[in-house]
């Protein structure tokens, strides 16, 4: 056996991180690029050393290509992922996985029927710091975890991207574009969600863009730009989160899970790594004694990794006939839970999520991605 061949179609800003790492993969390699802008997939191809470029269709039919990487807009994610499993190939998808459940499904139903597989970032969840924080709970350092909080709170993207308006357009929004990293790493600790509630709201009608050869120009805001929501899982725990665009204070990847032993921190799961520690109850508390608690670090693999490893999970998996970590049932279930909060938020009551998960795989122990296995 060799290394899959793979297809990226979109080679937007976000194709960097994936053409760099993929390259360092002895079990993936690149074969063709391609975009709805010719020059620009010729000069990713060139960049990065990739022999061939061209259109999207032209990725679809390369033979070579097992594997198609979808880097296009969130709003036509299910159309090329529909399109690369009719041409006969696996896809891995940026998130969200779609921006209706409709045709997310249908994706999966289609893939399911051809015997293909889908995969949905994010990758993160492969990363060594949430592998390791999973890996600690699972053995109990928390006891059984009881409730967790995240937060995502920021300024907005209008801050620093040259043309933000699509993330403040439907489909977006912090909820759309940070949620699948939250709500991801959430379900992967603490099983699938049973029902949200949730509230939003706008700062303003308009945002600004401040840099960038458009700086000065006004856009509509669509969508709720800060939302907050409470979650309720079916295995019986709960969780409270903040994603915010609206917020002075620039705070980021805050995931704290309690438990009946303990609360654990883990890392930013938007990053691969990140910090791990836990503290224990205080217990009985006496005249004189101290509230100050130990936090207890937990070391783990600090490997310099983005962006692709969960499509060398997929193609590893694929070999070896076992379930990918970033499965497109994982997408499908946080997009529901998205779509679940986002209906909350109009409608002022709490929504029961239908669709529901398995348990997600940890990566096998020892998983190399420098190392050729195949």
């Amino acid at each position: 056996m060799s290394a899959v061949g793979i297809g990226v179609i979109g080679v937007g800003v976000i194709s960097d991180t994936y053409l760099q790492n993929l390259a360092r993969f002895p079990d993936t390699e690149v074969l063709i690029v391609g975009d709805l802008l010719l020059d620009r997939a010729q000069a990713q191809a060139e960049k990065y050393g990739v022999p061939a470029f061209g259109s999207a269709d032209d990725v679809l039919a390369h033979p070579g290509v097992d594997l198609v990487i979808n880097l296009t807009i969130p709003a036509v994610h299910v159309e090329v992922s529909r399109a690369a499993i009719a041409a006969g190939k696996h896809v891995w998808t940026e998130k969200p996985l779609g921006l209706d459940r409709d045709g997310a499904a249908a994706l999966l139903r289609e893939a399911d029927a051809a015997g293909l597989r889908v995969g949905s970032a994010p990758d993160t969840l492969l990363g060594p710091g949430f592998q390791a924080a999973r890996r600690a709970i699972e053995s109990g350092v928390i006891g059984r975890p009881l409730f967790a909080q995240t937060a995502f709170q920021t300024q907005g993207p209008d801050l620093w991207h040259p043309s933000p308006a699509f993330l403040f357009a439907e489909g977006a929004g912090p909820l759309l574009d940070m949620g699948p990293y939250y709500f991801s790493a959430l379900v992967s600790l603490l099983g699938p969600v049973a029902s949200v509630a949730a509230v939003g709201s706008k700062a303003r009608e308009e945002r600004e863009i401040r840099t960038g050869p458009n700086a000065g120009t006004l856009f509509p805001v669509e969508v709720p730009s800060t939302i907050q929501i409470v979650t309720a899982f079916e295995q019986g725990a709960q969780a409270q989160s903040l994603l915010s665009f609206d917020s002075a204070l620039e705070r980021h990847g805050i995931v704290e899970i309690h438990g009946t032993e303990g609360t654990i921190v883990i890392p930013d799961p938007n990053m691969f790594a990140g910090r791990i520690a836990y503290v224990k109850p205080l217990g009985v508390l006496r005249d004189g004694m101290s509230f100050e608690q130990e936090w207890v670090e937990i070391s783990h693999e600090d490997i310099e990794i983005g962006r692709g490893l969960g499509a060398l999970d997929m193609v590893r998996a694929i070999a070896a006939d076992r379930p990918h970590v970033a499965s497109g049932e994982l997408g499908f279930h946080v997009l529901d839970v998205l779509l679940s909060a986002q209906e909350s938020a109009r409608t002022g009551r709490a929504v029961a999520v239908e669709s529901t998960v398995g348990p997600v795989p940890l990566l096998p122990e020892g998983f190399d991605p420098f190392v050729a296995t195949l």
